[in-house]
């Protein structure tokens, strides 16, 4: 329920976004902070979530995330301007960041045998389907009947329902070790995403060469040497470097930035394109997307059960080969594509997204121990926001550019360098997820697992 309402968050906000805009008369750069604000918060906060969960509780960190998410889905409901939509999906995504890397968390602990953890990971990620496809329905029902307000409504009894069934069916858990809250990591970590993004949204309207973009540039890079040079020298950092010289485990965590930076950005440009390019409403974008959805549902249950049995190099040369594939169908949209070749562009995504969400998760959490499973979770689910953040954030600086510039006609044209973008990060997934899963990666991962700890073996391998 907690991964169904952040999914379906995702989708209906998205076939909002031309609603949302209208009424606050919204740039495009203002869209894309309605998205990333709610990412980046998120980006921000899961690894803290994480490890909070283990050393205060993993069943009261989620409830109080499940609160405070549908708090926040009430004051976006609220918001009189766009100013103050952005800081409730800020609100929004504090309680977003203690649901799925906790709910991930219990999973871990609940399922011990490697087999039967990928196979219940793969069910659970086919909600992120489930999510996606009745999302930019129900929005668009919602957005087109009575207005784009009501997409936060959704949450609220959901949220609140799933409270309820927590206390009543989840065992509280901890760490057998809790970890220590690493605050200049954490404070790094914040400084180095939000300077990031804010220095690629906004470049196009206030000029690459301006001294507020160029400084932010220089802040994220300093906050990322900072971040290297503190984490090794920490006793528990916020993030253990070490865990990076296992080949699989950095190929998992790049992986899900390119994979999820592929969605971002389809969903972003996508959903502008059929509302103001081919004048569709939002229900008709709704159903239009549907393909893509219902093949991420159908195939995430079942790239589950092949890195169960197989491994994880399968589902990721599939997923990078269709997701390539499906970008570069849509390189040349126009105002005249037909519909028949944008369906099967979204079939083939759908085929692709459904594949890699799986062997990210199932590496990730396989190559840490148990009792630090929230912290493994988060690392993978900090990766994926963070692709998402940059999805959204490159491809509409790309096209605010080019509308800028003048050098296109419309929304279609100019989305095309954002396409090209994206075909980009598919091929990522494929070669990373080729070396990702080779012999010489498992024996990197092998000599990671002994260097750190003789119990670390468990499942890194996989």
């Amino acid at each position: 329920m907690s991964l169904l309402i952040v999914g379906l968050d995702v989708t209906i906000v998205n076939v909002a976004l031309p609603s949302i805009g209208r009424d606050f008369h919204a740039s495009l750069s203002g869209l894309q902070w309605t998205v990333d604000a709610y990412t980046l918060v998120l980006a921000s906060l899961l690894m803290l979530s994480g490890s909070t969960a283990d050393r205060l509780g993993r069943r009261r960190t989620f409830v109080i995330g499940l609160l405070t998410f549908a708090a926040g889905s009430l004051l976006c409901s609220l918001a009189p301007n766009l100013t103050l939509l952005i800081v409730f999906r800020m609100v929004q995504a504090v309680g977003g960041s203690m649901l799925n890397p906790v709910a991930m968390s219990i999973i871990t602990n609940t399922f011990t045998i490697p087999r039967e953890r990928a196979q219940a990971i793969g069910i659970w990620g086919a909600v992120v389907g489930v999510s996606m496809a009745l999302g930019p329905v129900v929005g668009g029902v919602l957005v087109t009947s009575v207005g784009w307000r009501s997409i936060f409504w959704i949450n609220i009894p959901i949220g609140l329902a799933a409270v309820v069934l927590a206390r009543r069916y989840i065992p509280e858990s901890k760490a057998l070790v809790a970890r220590k809250v690493d605050v200049p990591g954490q404070v790094l970590v914040v400084t180095l995403l939000f300077s990031l993004t804010f220095a690629i949204i906004e470049a196009p309207s206030r000029g690459w060469s301006s001294p507020l973009i160029i400084g932010s540039f220089a802040v994220a890079a300093l906050s990322l040497v900072g971040l290297l040079v503190w984490e090794r020298r920490v006793f528990q950092p916020l993030i253990d470097l070490r865990f990076f010289r296992s080949a699989p485990f950095s190929s998992a965590a790049a992986i899900a930035v390119a994979g999820f930076a592929a969605l971002g950005g389809f969903l972003f440009l996508n959903t502008l394109y059929l509302q103001e390019v081919r004048g569709l409403s939002a229900l008709q974008a709704g159903l239009d997307t549907l393909p893509m959805a219902a093949m991420t549902m159908l195939l995430s249950p079942v790239s589950g059960r092949i890195v169960g049995r197989r491994g994880g190099r399968i589902p990721l040369v599939i997923a990078g080969v269709t997701l390539t594939v499906s970008c570069l169908m849509l390189v040349g949209l126009s105002a005249t594509t037909p519909f028949t070749w944008l369906f099967t562009a979204y079939v083939i995504f759908g085929i692709g997204f459904g594949m890699v969400n799986a062997p990210i998760t199932n590496t990730a959490v396989s190559g840490m121990p148990r009792d630090q499973a929230g912290v493994a979770s988060g690392i993978a689910s900090t990766s994926r926001q963070i692709g998402q953040t940059l999805g959204v954030a490159v491809v509409g600086s790309l096209v605010s550019a080019s509308l800028r510039n003048g050098n296109h006609l419309d929304f279609a044209m100019a989305s095309r360098a954002g396409w090209w973008v994206l075909a980009g990060c598919g091929s990522v997934v494929l070669v990373l997820g080729l070396v990702g899963t080779s012999a010489w990666a498992r024996s990197t991962a092998q000599r990671t697992a002994q260097a750190i700890n003789p119990e670390f073996l468990e499942g890194t391998t996989a």
